[in-house]
């Protein structure tokens, strides 16, 4: 219900970090023959294209005819938070307020869902009562208090759940599963959807490990682009800067890089802890500034 593959690049709104997802199409497909999932809903930032080549890449490679894949797409709303479209036809323009996206997937007589709704980031939070579904387990959600809030919040409101891999790594592909008792086309799907006919089969986390790949592809990639954006905006710390992007991309287990990341893991889940348990203003995770989490983390 919520994967990306390569076709996600480049699809957000940040010019020197733009890749997201390394994984190809033809991993993602033998990946999820391997996990037993017949139903594949792609779910790439911003973009069908994904979606429609993996259709293509379908029609020439006979092993995976059995795996039905759907149309989809996240959606990036004006204030980065996120919403899943499912069943579409034509792409979701990014940027749109939530009000103007959720009249979009209407019109398409598609399915709203709101992406891991309590997350540090990219949630719409309460405003997820305006979907058709939440998401009330996401596997990246490592701080547990967002999932947590997620499953409350969807409890005390009735509303309709899944979980999500939000798969960006090969490993991570069916870490959640979804079931759902109808024939296997859209419409019947859809309709399922719609009447909350969805059954939470499998929701695990992934691993920090598998987190830390994941940031070490998105930097690995974006390391030109990076080097660039000091270069010109940050010209003082360009030294710096390359020292550790190279020293982190060459060698990513090293006890440095492991310590800064499992810190990193510790503040956001101090800060979600702060914001979705004790009642802090979310509005702070708007700015997705690492000072502003470490200031909140900090706060006894």
């Amino acid at each position: 219900m919520h994967c990306h593959n390569n076709f996600s690049n480049y699809r957000s709104a940040s010019s020197y970090i733009p890749f997201d997802c390394g994984v190809s199409i033809g991993d993602q497909l033998e990946a999820a023959s391997k996990n037993g999932i017949d139903v594949l809903f792609v779910t790439n930032h911003n973009t069908l294209d994904g979606y429609c080549k993996m259709v293509e890449y379908q029609q020439n490679h006979h092993k995976f005819k059995n795996i039905k894949v759907y149309p989809a797409e996240e959606v990036t709303i004006h204030n980065k938070g996120h919403i899943i479209a499912y069943g579409i036809e034509k792409e979701i323009r990014s940027g749109m307020t939530l009000g103007e996206t959720l009249d979009e997937v209407r019109r398409q007589n598609a399915i709203s869902c709101a992406a891991h709704p309590f997350a540090v980031s990219n949630g719409i939070r309460e405003k997820a009562l305006l979907c058709d579904m939440i998401e009330s387990f996401n596997s990246n959600n490592l701080d547990h208090f967002s999932n947590i809030v997620a499953d409350r919040f969807a409890r005390e409101n009735g509303l309709v759940t899944i979980a999500g891999s939000d798969s960006h790594i090969e490993s991570t592909i069916g870490r959640c599963i979804n079931i759902i008792e109808a024939e296997n086309n859209l419409d019947t799907i859809i309709e399922g959807m719609k009447h909350g006919k969805f059954k939470v089969d499998r929701a695990d986390y992934a691993t920090k490990r598998e987190v830390f790949d994941h940031a070490h592809y998105i930097l690995s990639c974006s390391k030109s682009l990076l080097l660039d954006y000091f270069s010109e905006q940050h010209p003082r710390f360009f030294r710096a800067a390359k020292w550790g992007l190279n020293s982190y991309t060459s060698n990513p287990d090293r006890r440095l890089w492991s310590t800064l990341g499992g810190l990193g893991l510790y503040l956001t889940k101090r800060a979600s802890k702060k914001v979705n348990i004790k009642g802090y203003d979310p509005r702070v995770f708007e700015q997705r500034s690492w000072r502003t989490l470490i200031s909140l983390s900090l706060v006894p």
